[in-house]
């Protein structure tokens, strides 16, 4: 159910369209920034909505409708001509992709599965990372071919054509809601291999709001949807800037895909054996690898290397968030909590493309915009560090 919808896929997407919308609409790389920033803030905002109205109906009922949604909003985009089309048109498409197509297949599984949780999830990444293999291709050739309008609508109907059937026929609002319990348990003797669910520790939203540790969560999952999105959006430029050329920038973005494959099996296995804060932490240290080669790559081998090392690092990250809220906070408000997360995984993927924008137009160059946010991965690599377990204790205590 990722795909396209995910929020690497997605991205790997709209960056390819940046170059030609600026060509034919004639607007400034700042403006086109803008705009998504705006666009992905107001995304951010519905989140809340999202992640209550999942806990309350389920996926069964919400995907479908969101897929529809998706595909009509995807037609939008290939009608813009003034700027607050664009504006729309990329707070509907993060909002139902990024946002709300990534929340709720992850946290479907999160429902489902409990024992190997982290191993199903890295399956259930396999979708984000097959998108980031299959969509820059697809999507640059159908620019070439039909250009951007067309290809916006080309995309609605694969997303159609790909979710809306498994969405109505396959998705189950969880275990119990068909007879079963997680891990497919059916039978009080698996109930307590699988999950004794009075040793299941459940937050509500108000409980976890008030824990130290969802906060600090919370700032971890921020450098990778603001870094990554705001690298992989002027990816082409960041390429350019170094004196790469379109050539060598398509092999760097070909290469994310196999690096994040590795990221997710190897977060998969690491969350069912390790604290899942350590694999954070790791997954930090490999985006500050991948931002510092930026500032001195020169030769194509540097860009593999590159696109490689940003794979890997949101490959990690991207499974290693997607299970230790759950394993933190419990299942059965899991919606809700998650809806505040997407909430923030959203905005700070907003809040990347602006400024890296606003300083290569003033200074032709990444370096600053790199060396500043440098910053942020490190924080959040203390932040997850710091981020153990909560308890109940915590948020009556606050």
């Amino acid at each position: 159910m990722a795909m396209f919808t995910s929020g690497p896929g997605q991205t790997y997407a709209v960056s390819l369209f940046v170059n030609p919308m600026i060509e034919d609409l004639g607007w400034s790389r700042t403006t086109i920034s803008g705009l998504y920033t705006a666009g992905s803030l107001t995304a951010a905002a519905t989140m809340f909505l999202v992640g209550r109205l999942l806990d309350r109906y389920g996926a069964r009922v919400m995907l479908p409708v969101v897929v529809v949604l998706f595909g009509f909003a995807l037609i939008f985009m290939g009608h813009a001509s003034q700027q607050w089309h664009l504006y729309a048109g990329f707070a509907s498409i993060r909002a139902l992709g990024q946002g709300s197509l990534t929340l709720m297949p992850t946290t479907m599984i999160a429902l489902w599965f409990v024992r190997l949780r982290g191993r199903v999830m890295a399956l259930n990444s396999l979708g984000a990372v097959a998108s980031q293999a299959a969509f820059p291709p697809l999507i640059h050739l159908l620019i070439s071919a039909f250009g951007w309008r067309s290809a916006w609508v080309a995309l609605a109907l694969i997303v159609w054509g790909g979710l809306l059937i498994p969405a109505v026929l396959l998705i189950r609002r969880s275990p119990e809601s068909v007879g079963l319990l997680p891990d497919g348990a059916d039978a009080p003797s698996e109930r307590q291999v699988t999950l004794p669910r009075e040793r299941e520790i459940n937050f509500t939203l108000p409980e976890a709001l008030k824990t130290r540790t969802f906060w600090l969560l919370i700032l971890a999952g921020s450098s990778q949807a603001l870094i990554g999105t705001a690298l992989v959006f002027h990816h082409v430029s960041v390429m350019d800037s170094r004196g790469l050329d379109a050539v060598v920038a398509a092999s760097a973005l070909s290469v994310i895909a196999p690096g994040a494959l590795s990221g997710t099996f190897l977060a998969g296995f690491l969350c069912d054996r390790f604290p899942n804060r350590f694999v954070l932490v790791a997954g930090q240290l490999i985006l500050v690898f991948a931002m510092l080669l930026t500032l001195v790559m020169a030769h194509p081998w540097q860009a593999l290397v590159y696109g490689g090392s940003l794979g890997l690092g949101g490959g990690i990250l991207m499974t290693t968030a997607a299970v230790i809220w759950p394993n933190y906070y419990g299942r059965e408000h899991l919606g809700a909590i998650r809806g505040v997360v997407t909430s923030g995984m959203v905005a700070s993927a907003a809040l990347g493309p602006l400024p890296f924008g606003f300083l290569f137009d003033i200074s032709n160059s990444y370096t600053w915009a790199v060396l500043i946010f440098l910053t942020l991965p490190i924080a959040c690599a203390i932040a997850a560090f710091m981020a153990t377990a909560p308890q109940r204790t915590q948020a009556h205590a606050a």
